[in-house]
């Protein structure tokens, strides 16, 4: 009987796994579109509501779910049904409470949030999210009630389901807003309210899971030896704090970082506001692919914690530092040619994008995309610490990277030489200090380090022979097409998709050529072999 509960135990974490690697994406793309129906400052505009969303979805979601679902386990595995159902009465009533008080502040005071954030432009953003933070609290209960039975398949299906609302929705209301002559501010907030419709959808089909699960408890009304309302509140609490401080750290710095860099370009460069908020929406153009190589980092990460927590407990520690050794090599194999491709072609991306032909917009992509390989490579690290049983360490280099990064921000954005892209800047700067702090944690702490110079030479050697050949053939498509399809939109997009196409085959060429990628390190990428075959690596 045991056997079947690990199989399905470990397919729902596998379907958990695609789901957050599918929504990331999903977040990391769906901008893409709308950001081109919004212009520069209904972007920047949106950027800033967002960046509450995300500190709310943190919030709310990153330790409830977790400490629920390991007091339900607990309950369960000793059979008191009555505990189980104890615990989600008391969660779901406290959580409604919290996300109904965060809703309320949302809606009446949006105004002076989004004056503290100095872009009063997404104050109906914020009041169109309000509902949705009420909808994070509920769901982030019945996602930890569901995962307390190992059953990670509710938490899959309501997260899909968010992304792709969160993309269909927002920019149909987008586009219908900006065809109807609305302003910047409801436009955008247009785009935020597909967050909503989607968290609201999500609310029924886990009341339905939960429903499901519930038929197979038994619950009486004896409530004898059962904790009361306060105990089950405060261990609840202690255990959901500190996961909610590691986790929504980020979320906060980029809050408050998005304040100061539009203070600093109002009352640093006199900039309006709306003219602020216009230079902050070439920033959030910048981060729409800025996102996107960690996206193709998640599966070696997930994947990295129990590969290596495995071989520790074999007492297997060379085996280890080959599994950490090759997640870092697949990790700079698939983030490397990503960053460098867009850092080389930033400007004809950002106007292939966005029809974007200000050189702000590609110097702030400059720095964004060496800043989003570093992103990776702190997935990676902060994985390795995590899974040599570490994983306080990386909270403490989080917070010195942020407090560089506002630092940063404060006076490079203030500088008018620098302006918005001081924000690229910072965060680059921000990613190098918390790698490098990651770094030196696996060297002290981790008996047998991974050899970084073993897994950065080839794919360093392989992405800098593939970015030049793309800068140079980008060149010579755009001359001689220019006579046939012009500099247009549409013409510099055809001239990218080519060089991409074959940028991919010569970097594809290059890494099976010089031996930088074998049969083993692809242990750690999804349907490996089958990959490994195509590639001829066997």
């Amino acid at each position: 009987m045991q056997e079947p509960k690990a199989q399905n135990f470990i397919k729902s974490t596998a379907i958990l796994a695609a789901a957050s690697i599918l929504v990331r994406i999903i977040g990391a793309i769906y901008k893409i579109p709308l950001f081109s129906i919004l212009d520069k400052a209904g972007a920047g505009a949106f950027q800033v509501t967002y960046s509450v969303y995300t500190l709310a979805l943190n919030i709310a979601t990153a330790g409830v779910p977790v400490a629920l679902s390991r007091m339900i386990s607990s309950a369960a595995a000793l059979g008191n049904d009555n505990l189980v159902n104890r615990y989600f009465k008391v969660a779901l009533p406290f959580l409604i409470c919290i996300g109904v008080a965060a809703m309320l502040a949302m809606l009446f005071y949006a105004e002076p949030f989004a004056s503290a954030m100095n872009n009063s432009l997404a104050a109906p953003g914020i009041q169109v999210l309000a509902p949705a933070v009420l909808f994070v609290c509920i769901i982030s209960v019945y996602r930890g009630y569901a995962q307390g039975f190992e059953n990670m398949i509710p938490t899959a299906v309501s997260q899909t389901l968010e992304a792709v609302c969160k993309a269909v929705f927002g920019i149909a209301i987008a586009y219908f807003l900006a065809r109807a002559g609305y302003s910047v501010q409801y436009v955008s907030a247009g785009g935020i309210l597909g967050v909503t419709i989607g968290l609201g959808l999500c609310l029924p089909i886990l009341a339905r899971y939960k429903r499901n699960i519930d038929k197979n408890l038994i619950i009486n009304t004896e409530t004898s030896g059962l904790p009361g309302f306060p105990q089950v509140l405060w261990q609840l609490l202690m255990v959901s704090i500190p996961i909610t401080i590691g986790s929504s750290f980020f979320a906060l710095v980029t809050v408050i970082d998005n304040s100061v860099v539009q203070g600093r370009l109002q009352y640093a460069l006199g900039l309006s506001e709306f003219d602020s908020s216009a230079h902050f929406g070439l920033l959030a153009y910048g981060l729409t692919l800025y996102n996107l190589p960690s996206s193709l980092i998640v599966p070696v990460a997930i994947s990295l914690v129990p590969a290596i927590a495995a071989a520790i407990a074999r007492k297997q520690l060379v085996e280890a530092r080959k599994i950490s050794q090759t997640s870092i090599k697949l990790m700079n194999l698939f983030a490397l040619p990503a960053c460098a491709g867009i850092m080389v072609l930033a400007a004809p991306i950002m106007f292939a994008l966005f029809e974007e032909r200000d050189p702000l917009a590609g110097r702030i992509m400059v720095f964004l995309s060496i800043a989003a390989f570093f992103v990776c490579f702190q997935l990676v690290t902060t994985a390795i610490l995590q899974a040599n049983g570490y994983e306080r360490l990386p909270l403490l280099s989080i917070p010195v990277g942020g407090a560089v990064k506002i630092a940063l921000s404060y006076l490079l954005v203030g500088n008018p030489e620098i302006g918005i892209v001081g924000s690229a800047l910072s965060s680059l700067a921000c990613y190098i200090v918390v790698c490098a702090l990651n770094v030196v944690f696996i060297k002290i702490k981790v008996a047998d380090p991974p050899r970084l110079r073993e897994s950065f030479m080839k794919p360093l050697l392989c992405t800098a022979i593939m970015t030049v050949f793309a800068h140079f053939v980008y060149v010579l498509i755009h001359r001689f097409g220019a006579a046939l399809l012009g500099i247009g939109r549409f013409a510099t997009t055809v001239y990218l998709a080519l060089t991409i196409i074959l940028a991919v085959i010569v970097y594809l060429l290059l890494v099976v050529y010089t031996g930088a990628i074998t049969k083993d390190d692809l242990m750690l990428v999804p349907k490996s072999e089958k990959l490994a075959k195509y590639l001829r690596i066997l």
